[in-house]
């Protein structure tokens, strides 16, 4: 009796107690562990998983208080965990700051070089978006942010792919943990997605002779490297190789910063520093990127999928590259396009007449003449008429007329008729410090194109232009000094037959080379897409030549005065 006197009578039944228990209120966490065998402590809480009471415990419940007070308690933990117990909640996995002790290079053995190809356009695979794109180093495709929730996030966890690069910052992260990787192993990825050549190396990419090994071990010379051909725009590779090999040109795009300019001269510039990569993983570009640009700006005018002619493609290029350089349309010398090839053309006219009372005034008079000077940034050069028969001994002969033969239109002697007008042209000082002529070749009607097939003979150097450049003293002291010019870059065509199934059978297909000068070396590369070979020197001129390109000879005279030569 005395023992059962010692016992305390509980206020309710236990059945009820248990009913309103905290265990009703215990949270469920997906793939939760099992909670650990210790003993609860007094708010019911450990190890930040909420616990139910065990059935010998009921009675210290009650003795503490009852159970409101400990359901309380638990409910105020549950609503508010801690931080990094919310943050765990949302996502299985943890952000980390930096790597682990010791795992500073984890992931970096998965990277694959040999897939990495950074020329294509930087938008995101899934979402086609540009915006904070990042490149996965093990498959090479593009994904947008590194979030929680952002695609390279949910590509690092479905296909075990850690490493990945931001394009933009090129900054290297391992997700889905999120910290940044700073290793020297990954310079020469960040060198391939934007390589940047310190200034005294551009100054020196004409002057020492350079050669470079891709991932395959295939040799190369950086700025001689072949172009993809993604369906028809071999147009616009040929004109791309000839600008990276003007040398002004070149060296401004490859070190100024035009991170605030429009995008056309932000890819321009990209591709130049690829074409002259001596790091590169590949021994070819794609002008993938930049051509995305062009046929938006020119509202599909110029494409990837259609075939366009070079001297339109060029002469828009240089215009539209002008002002997205903050060129002026009326004054001249406000870039540096205009600065390299823009010139000035005196052009005379007088107007034809054939009066009987008048008489037939074929020849210029002073008192009819009306000058006028005119800006140009391309110089077009006729062509004679080509033969319409075949020669005695029945073969067809392909017609040839030396340089200077097409240049004596712009002697101020030679005249042309054009619009009832007869024209004389001639240069006028100082010329620009590159001369792009256009051999013109094509000829169209209402009824039919035709191509011109005459060969056009030229030396390769010491092409004297002073006969077509009206003296000027105060410009040009020195009277009749020779102007030189050497050929630096050839665009060239040539005509295939291909089968039609059309009632002729037959039809003309284009194709574009660009024959480009190593000066380091004194050779000459013909460039055809992805091919590059060599080529000789003395059959530059033997094919139908379509743009070229000339540099004018800095005084030669007076730079061997100043080394103290004779």
């Amino acid at each position: 009796m005395a023992r059962r006197s010692r016992k305390r009578r509980a206020e309710e039944p236990l059945e009820e107690s248990l009913k309103e228990s905290p265990a009703s209120k215990r949270p469920k966490v997906e793939d939760a562990p099992e909670p650990p065998q210790e003993p609860v402590i007094a708010n019911g809480t450990n190890g930040h998983h909420l616990m139910s009471p065990r059935e010998e415990d009921t009675e210290k419940i009650d003795i503490l208080g009852g159970d409101e007070a400990l359901h309380e308690e638990m409910e105020e933990a549950a609503a508010t965990p801690d931080a990094g117990e919310e943050e765990e909640s949302l996502s299985p996995i943890t952000r980390q700051e930096g790597p682990a002790e010791g795992y500073a290079d984890l992931y970096l053995d998965t990277i694959n070089r040999k897939v990495l190809d950074f020329d294509f356009e930087k938008l995101c695979s899934v979402t086609l978006s540009n915006i904070n794109v990042y490149a996965c180093l093990i498959c090479g495709k593009y994904y947008q942010g590194r979030g929680n929730k952002s695609q390279a996030y949910f590509h690092a966890l479905e296909e075990d792919h850690h490493v990945y690069v931001n394009m933009e910052t090129k900054k290297v992260f391992v997700l889905p943990e999120g910290y940044e990787v700073k290793s020297k192993s990954l310079d020469d990825i960040k060198f391939v997605v934007d390589p940047r050549l310190p200034k005294d190396e551009v100054l020196k990419l004409d002057k020492e002779e350079k050669q470079a090994w891709d991932l395959q071990g295939k040799r190369y010379i950086p700025g001689f490297v072949g172009m993809n051909n993604i369906k028809a725009n071999d147009y616009f590779n040929v004109v791309m190789q000839a600008l990276s090999h003007v040398q002004p040109l070149r060296n401004f795009f490859m070190l100024e910063d035009f991170s605030n300019k429009p995008q056309l001269a932000q890819r321009f510039s990209t591709l130049l520093r690829k074409i002259w990569n001596p790091r590169a993983f590949k021994s070819h570009v794609s002008p993938h990127e930049i051509l995305q640009e062009i046929a938006l700006v020119s509202s599909k005018k110029f494409s990837l999928s259609e075939q366009s002619d070079p001297v339109d493609f060029l002469s828009w290029f240089l215009n539209n590259l002008h002002l997205a350089l903050g060129g002026s349309k009326t004054k001249p010398g406000t870039s540096i396009v205009q600065k390299v090839f823009q010139g000035q053309l005196q052009v005379e006219s007088q107007n034809i007449t054939a009066r009987a009372d008048a008489g037939d005034r074929l020849r210029f008079e002073d008192a009819d003449v009306q000058t006028e000077v005119s800006r140009f940034l391309i110089l077009t050069l006729d062509l004679p008429a080509a033969p319409l028969f075949q020669d005695e001994l029945e073969r067809n002969i392909i017609p040839q007329i030396p340089l200077s033969g097409i240049l004596s239109k712009y002697d101020g002697v030679h005249a042309q008729e054009l619009n009832n007008k007869r024209r004389r042209y001639r240069l006028l000082h100082p010329l620009p410090p590159y001369l792009l002529f256009h051999v013109k070749r094509f000829s169209k009607n209402k009824f039919v194109s035709e191509r011109n097939p005459t060969i056009v003979t030229f030396p390769t150097r010491s092409l004297d232009m002073t006969p077509y450049v009206v003296p000027n003293p105060s410009i040009h002291p020195g009277g009749g000094e020779p102007i030189y010019y050497d050929l630096v870059a050839n665009i060239t065509h040539e005509a295939i037959r291909t089968r039609d199934d059309s009632v002729e059978g037959e039809a003309e297909r284009k194709v574009w080379r660009a024959q480009l000068l190593d000066k380091s070396r004194g050779d000459w590369f013909e460039v055809q897409d992805l091919f590059v070979e060599k080529a000789r020197t003395e059959l530059i001129s033997t094919k139908e030549s379509y743009v070229q390109v000339w540099e004018r000879r800095r005084m030669p005279g007076k730079a061997r005065k100043g080394k103290g030569k004779a």
